[in-house]
This record gives C-alpha cells, structure tokens and sequence, in this order.
C-alpha cells in the first residue's frame, strides 16, 4: 500500500521546521481533518506518579501535570481544555501550542475521526506479525512502550456493539477508542513513555486509508484463534484459548 511504510519507525515529523508537536497537530488537523487537542503533559517534579514515587512508567522522575496524585494515564489524557474542545481549526491549534509547544497532541476519535483497538505492546507486535503473514490491510499503527493502536475507520457504539454480539470470543486485552474518546498520537510523551508511529504514513501523503473495525476484529480473532501456542499470542498453558494475554 502506498500511504503506509510496513516496519517504518522514524517521526518523519522532524524534519519538518518548528516545533514537532505543532507541525503533527496541524498535520493532522488541516491535512486529514482529524479534530485534535492538547494533552494535559507531565510536570517536573513528579509528584503526582501513581505510587507516589515521583516514576512514572517509562518516564522516571515526572508525572501528570493533572491535579489526580492518582493518575493512572499520566500525560496522556486531555484536562484543560477537555475532550469536546478538538478541532480542526488552524488559528486555535497554533494558540494552544504557542502557550504550550510541548503538550501531547490527542485526537478526538469518532465522529468523522479515525477511532482505535489498542493492545499490549508484545502481544500487539505478534498479531500485527500474523496479520501481515495473513496479507491483512491494515492502516497507521499509534505505538508506546506499553499498547500499540491501530487505527480504524470510525464506527458507532451500535456497530461496535452487534460486532462483539455476534463473537464466540474476542482477545481479553483489546480496548476500544470509538466516539467520545481520544489517543494520543505520535511525536508526544507521556509517562509510559515516547510516543511512535510503528506504521507510519510516507512524507506527503494523503489523508491515512483506514480498515474497517469489523475487518479488523475478525482478523484478530481468527489469527489468535488459529495460531499455535509456539506463536506467542498467549501463553504455552493457555490450552489452545483464543485470547491475547498481557
């Protein structure tokens, strides 16, 4: 596929001028039309790690810029201006990281927007090596050092919801961001960690294709389904399960 580079890893948002952050939120705002926001970020001291040890995953030393010491995402949520602030609008992304040039960018799924199914890291990386050897389409893939995303065109709860009906089983680990949820996108940092596109769009390219959700699902659920416990898709003890394990 032309937009997507299989096992490309580089931000090839730096070599762009100016702040990345600003140059990825106005990418995607102005050239995909995805409504995007700033994400509450990190603060210096680290107070407010979850265990209160001022570590915070991947980032040692800084938690979440929130005023929850019991932050459980930290940096990588909207706070001020919430969710329903995004927008496309070129003038209002160039305020917000004017004031803060290094703050997260965080896309607003559904609606029009592209929405999500994120997984655990590892077992994130093992189905996306069985669904390229199933020759699976799939579209960007959002990567930090804990969950990989792939986006999805956008779906409503209502399709989400006969989707999984009709499923004798789908992976335990899968979360879904359809409307009325975010992600944060490539090149923010947040407390897991640096965030990376894994699938990444080629320099120039037109708005992402995006797989349908049900392709999707399907294709995770007969690659679990069918693979071997010497894949990896879950643990030797599984007893042939059909479900991803953390």
């Amino acid at each position: 596929m032309r937009e997507i580079l299989g096992r490309r890893r580089r931000l090839w948002y730096r070599r762009k001028k100016g702040p990345i952050q600003l140059e990825a939120a106005l990418t995607c705002a102005a050239e995909w039309g995805w409504p995007v926001l700033p994400g509450v970020g990190l603060n210096a001291s680290g107070g407010n790690s979850p265990d209160g040890s001022g570590r915070s995953g991947g980032d040692r030393g800084r938690g979440c810029a929130c005023p929850d010491p019991e932050c459980v995402v930290p940096g990588a949520h909207p706070f001020d201006p919430g969710i329903l602030a995004a927008t496309t609008d070129e003038r209002m992304i160039r305020w917000w990281w004017s004031n803060r040039p290094t703050a997260p960018v965080v896309l607003a799924t559904g609606g029009r927007a592209p929405c999500a199914l994120s997984l655990p890291a590892v077992p994130a990386a093992r189905a996306l090596a069985v669904l390229d050897r199933m020759d699976m389409r799939l579209g960007p893939v959002v990567a930090t050092p804990t969950r990989w995303s792939l986006l999805v065109a956008p779906y409503s709860l209502e399709q989400l919801g006969e989707l999984l009906f009709v499923k004798d089983c789908v992976p335990s680990s899968l979360r879904f961001h359809g409307e009325g949820g975010y992600l944060v996108l490539p090149p923010s940092e947040t407390g897991a960690g640096q965030v990376r596109w894994e699938r990444a769009l080629l320099p120039g390219s037109a708005a992402p294709w995006l797989p349908d959700v049900e392709a999707v699902v399907d294709a995770l659920v007969e690659a679990t389904a069918s693979s071997a416990p010497e894949s990896g898709l879950y643990p030797p003890d599984a007893g042939g399960s059909s479900r991803l394990a953390y």
